[in-house]
């Protein structure tokens, strides 16, 4: 990747001169000696001036290039204009076509006032470069009627239809100079890299041309003023019966001409690692352009990639390129006017025709083939080839419109029995469009069946939803039941209360387990008639997700480790609070932790009554060979609560706080908050823990190690307890507890 840089390394001005002699300079000639050609044989291609397509390279890497948004897009005439300038110079002429460019350079400035820039690309990419081909292929049926020695007609359909004819009878002249040219063209990029340091562009017209000269060939020449810098043709207004086509070429020019240029200006963006492009300022840069080109008799502006990526390619690190090479251009239509009317137009039709079946990129047919959006590249090739460009455009925006609501209604619906239930599954968006599929799915539930509907939708309007309520309570009044389950987005639930949720409804975590049941399972106190207690339906509604989801996910690591025996590398000592779930905050599944919850999370000290933590703690050192024993506390803790204030001397739950006396002695003589009894509880639970001569004799040995955590209910934040400096630190930040750059909880 080539690094582009508009500001060098050196911020003095020694140093950026330095930089624009070594990099810029050299990479602007490149551009150049690719320019020039391209610039004539687009002028010609359009039927405008030659020099209005010198005019616009001028302009277009000064103007565009000292004002536009990307450091390295070169701008200037490019082919994808082409078919659109012929078509409003035939109908108004050249000078209310420089009228044209010129208002459609106010409208992109106006645009890239109001910040639209990113709006233009949201312009389906399979219609601009089904665009793109249209045109290619339009230049280059124009293009073979003048190497073959004769005039192109005024349409693409009549090109084809002469075609055979001039086939017949060439001018074996014209046809022997075009045809070296595409030779060359064809053959340069499989020359060694040294050759091809050389643009094949300026090689394909030097040769023929040099042919020509020293054979004597009598062909047709590019012609210029006998003063190109004093044939500046000036805009003029159009006619009153005009002014209506007048006003939506400018629209168009503005459009097509904006969307090319930011689409090269992105894709230009991938090649190097320089200032990234602004697209608003790109767009204020190339309105600008165009309103000079405009008013000077050029041809329209727009970035063209071809270029830009030969810009960077050649190492061009700032602005000064673009606008160097924009000077060359206008530099070589005074020194090099007569070098320039040597060329025979047969070799820049060869050129032509080139470029213009590159414009048929497979790469981007392939791609769009993969996303199943090739059908409108082609009807949009097809319209501009056989139609116009803006009829070409609008069939393929109407094909692109009817591909995305066949999607939009192309609802995933799936039914299935299992034993004496149905589980009907919906998929996608869920419309008018879907009504029929969906209604036919549910036609084939047999009347009284218990249903279970899982709605993957990520919108449902009134249509779908008036046809899923009306068969629910349809088939609820025959004695049925349905379950109907939300699974992405609640869209059936508050449409059924009457408050139906706005297009962007609040998403519930997925996977379903990371959330309560209260926020995914509605109210079912009328919504079921199913034979289970109220209080244990949202345990049977959860096991049952489960087994639809969760199940076969899980499965083949439960099998696994069935078979191999569990060998956790971890035990996790938490309390038994129901807002603690130790799987999900340490991120573990089946195997990982062998987990101990009870109320305050404690262990009672080696001997004590109680036997059953120590047994546990026991069992996963010297059976399981657990390497970490974790003690984890929580904020908001009722047992810690229990613990400042005393309860009452006599039940259980006094005596097992009992073995958290030591914990409440220290919290008192440290005068900290309840908050902070649960920080010391913690740390006092691993010192409990190394009282067991196991735990003491592997913690000694390096073969185990004991750890605190503390989990702040509200922020879902997890501390790591640093002993040494009696702290917990935030591991959302920090995994290195030596790190005291970060905030932390102290133990008191």
């Amino acid at each position: 990747m080539t690094t582009g840089t508009e500001v060098p390394t050196d911020p003095t001005w020694q140093g950026r001169l330095g930089s624009v002699l070594r990099h810029d300079v050299p990479a602007s000639l490149v551009v150049f000696l690719i320019a020039l050609p391209l610039s004539l044989g687009i002028a010609i291609a359009s039927g405008a001036p030659v020099v209005a397509g010198l005019i616009a390279a001028a302009v277009g890497g000064i103007v565009a290039g000292a004002t536009g948004g990307s450091v390295v897009q070169v701008s200037g005439p490019a082919a994808g204009l082409t078919v659109i300038v012929a078509e409003i110079n035939v109908q108004y002429g050249w000078q209310v076509t420089c009228l044209i460019t010129l208002l459609a350079g106010l409208v992109q400035i106006a645009l890239g006032a109001v910040r639209v820039a990113r709006t233009a690309l949201a312009v389906s990419p399979a219609i601009v470069h089904g665009m793109l081909a249209g045109v290619g292929i339009t230049i280059a049926l124009a293009q073979i009627h003048v190497i073959l020695g004769d005039q192109p007609q005024s349409s693409a359909v009549r090109n084809i239809l002469d075609l055979p004819g001039e086939l017949l009878r060439p001018n074996i002249l014209t046809a022997a100079v075009g045809l070296s040219v595409v030779a060359v063209m064809l053959l340069w990029p499989r020359l060694p890299a040294v050759a091809q340091k050389v643009p094949g562009a300026l090689v394909a017209v030097v040769i023929p041309t040099a042919a020509v000269a020293l054979l004597g060939w009598n062909v047709p020449r590019i012609s210029l003023p006998d003063n190109p810098l004093q044939s500046f043709v000036l805009p003029k207004l159009p006619e009153a019966a005009q002014i209506q086509g007048v006003v939506i070429a400018v629209f168009t020019v503005a459009l097509v001409a904006s969307v090319e240029s930011l689409l090269s200006a992105v894709a230009v963006d991938k090649l190097h690692d320089g200032p990234r492009v602004r697209l608003d300022r790109e767009l204020v840069g190339q309105g600008a352009a165009n309103v000079v080109t405009g008013a000077l008799g050029g041809y329209p502006v727009t970035g063209v990639i071809v270029r830009s990526s030969t810009n960077v390619r050649a190492g061009a690190r700032s602005r000064a390129s673009t606008v160097l090479h924009g000077v060359w251009i206008l530099a070589s239509v005074a020194a090099l006017a007569s070098l320039i009317e040597r060329i025979p137009v047969a070799a820049l039709a060869g050129l032509l025709v080139v470029i213009g079946v590159q414009l048929v990129n497979i790469k981007h047919i392939r791609h769009l083939r993969h996303h199943r959006e090739l059908p409108v590249y082609v009807v949009t090739a097809a319209g501009v080839v056989m139609l116009n460009l803006i009829e070409g455009v609008l069939l393929g925006v109407a094909l692109a419109v009817v591909i995305a609501l066949r999607r939009l209604g192309r609802t995933r619906i799936r039914t299935e029995q299992d034993g004496d239930r149905w589980h009907v599954r919906v998929a996608g968006s869920l419309t008018f469009l879907s009504v029929p599929g969906l209604s036919r799915a549910l036609a084939e539930i047999p009347d009284g069946a218990a249903v279970d509907v899982d709605l993957y939708v990520d919108f449902m309007d009134h249509a779908a939803f008036d046809a899923l309520h009306s068969w629910r309570v349809d088939h609820q009044r025959r004695g049925g039941i349905v379950d109907i389950d939300e699974i992405h987005e609640r869209w059936y639930h508050p449409s059924v209360r009457g408050t139906p949720p706005k297009p962007a409804a609040e998403k519930s975590p997925s996977p379903r387990w990371f959330a309560p049941w209260s926020s995914w399972q509605p109210d079912r106190t009328s919504a079921r008639t199913d034979s289970h207690p109220v209080e244990l339906t949202p345990l049977v509604v959860g096991t049952r997700d489960y087994h639809r989801r969760a199940r076969p996910l899980v499965h083949p690591f439960l099998q696994r480790l069935a078979r191999e025996g569990q060998k956790p590398s971890q035990m996790f000592i938490t309390c038994a609070d129901s807002r603690i779930v130790p799987n999900l905050i340490t991120a573990s599944g089946p195997g990982d932790l062998f987990t101990l919850r009870n109320i305050g999370n404690l262990v009672p000290p080696y001997g004590s009554a109680d036997r059953s933590v120590g047994a546990a703690v026991e069992y996963a050192v010297d059976v399981l060979g657990v390497r970490l024993i974790t003690v984890c506390g929580h904020s908001s803790c009722g047992a810690m609560n229990a613990l400042a204030y005393q309860p009452a001397p006599a039940g259980a739950l006094p005596e097992w706080l009992a073995y958290a006396a030591d914990s409440r002695e220290r919290w008192l003589r440290s005068g900290g908050g309840v908050e902070d009894l649960a920080h010391v509880n913690i740390a006092l639970q691993l010192d409990h823990l190394l009282s067991y001569p196991s735990v003491r004799a592997k913690v000694a040995a390096g073969q185990l190690r004991l750890a605190g955590l503390y989990f702040d209910i509200e922020g879902a934040e997890l501390f790591l307890l640093d002993q040494a400096a009696e702290l917990f630190r935030p591991l959302s930040r920090t995994i290195d507890v030596t790190d005291g750059q970060v905030s932390a909880l102290p133990v008191k």
